[in-house]
């Protein structure tokens, strides 16, 4: 810093010195802020796909739940429909999810879904919902090599703002998306194996909602708040995700409504 002041005094002439350290002084915090924002990696996000007729999901709700409390983890739940005849009919499951999952299946040539089961930041490889898999799955998110893209929620007034920062990977093509989410319930379960318990629920997904496209420039995208004002859901999530035609391959990027 000394060496940039005395560098500032010899270019500058006359001005006061304490405006001469002012300078230096904002030139470094830029600089401190431009490596920060190059070192910062996208929330992983991990998506838990279960139903109210599945006695494993409980506990894996449960571990869901400490995943959630971890920084820099988005952990959502994704209720499914296919087990509704087993005799209690889940009340969070949508077709959409139970279709979600049967994608991601097919991206890796598999016919076979089940619950609970996770995917993490959007990799076709589907894993068990234990917390030794979620560890290792986490693991590798982190330490992977691959660029995610920046993304940044925020409110004014009436609507939802977003930045989407820019990419030259090669996978610079996606959908940003808006997820609803209800962060917590409880629910007793009336029929089923599980008649008679009490399902602790976190971050519920109450719907999948398409911003807009991204094409690997930095772009703005601005919605109306009551789009993620859906039944029961108290906050959202937005996500940056690539796939076409209701195939969805890898999570690009992510980010919390304020306050989640």
């Amino acid at each position: 810093m000394r060496l940039a002041a005395m560098f500032l005094l010899r270019c500058t002439g006359s001005l006061p010195l304490a405006l001469v350290l002012a300078l230096v002084l904002a030139g470094a915090l830029t600089a401190v802020a431009t490596m920060a924002r190059a070192g910062e990696r996208s929330p992983v996000v991990i998506e838990l796909y279960t139903s109210q007729g599945c006695a494993a999901c409980q506990p894996a709700s449960r571990v869901l739940g400490d995943f959630a409390r971890e920084p820099g983890v988005i952990a959502l739940t994704f209720p499914i429909t296919y087990w509704d005849y087993l005799g209690w009919k889940d009340a969070y499951g949508q077709p959409a999810f139970t279709a979600r999952q049967q994608a991601y299946a097919s991206l890796r040539g598999e016919r076979q879904i089940f619950t609970p089961q996770a995917i993490v930041n959007g990799e076709p490889s589907m894993i068990r919902s234990d917390r030794n898999s979620l560890e290792r799955a986490l693991r590798r998110a982190r330490a992977s090599s691959v660029p995610s893209v920046s993304v940044k929620s925020w409110e004014e007034g009436d609507r939802i703002c977003i930045d989407v920062g820019a990419s030259t990977g090669p996978e610079a093509k996606a959908d940003l998306w808006l997820l609803p989410v209800m962060r917590r319930r409880r629910l007793a379960i009336g029929g089923g194996e599980n008649k008679g318990q009490v399902f602790d629920y976190i971050n519920v997904v109450r719907g999948m909602h398409r911003i807009g496209a991204w094409t690997g420039q930095a772009a703005h995208f601005e919605i109306p708040h009551r789009m993620a004002e859906v039944t029961e859901a108290d906050t959202y999530v937005v996500v940056l995700q690539g796939g076409n035609e209701g195939r969805p391959t890898r999570i690009l990027g992510a980010a919390k409504a304020p306050g989640f």
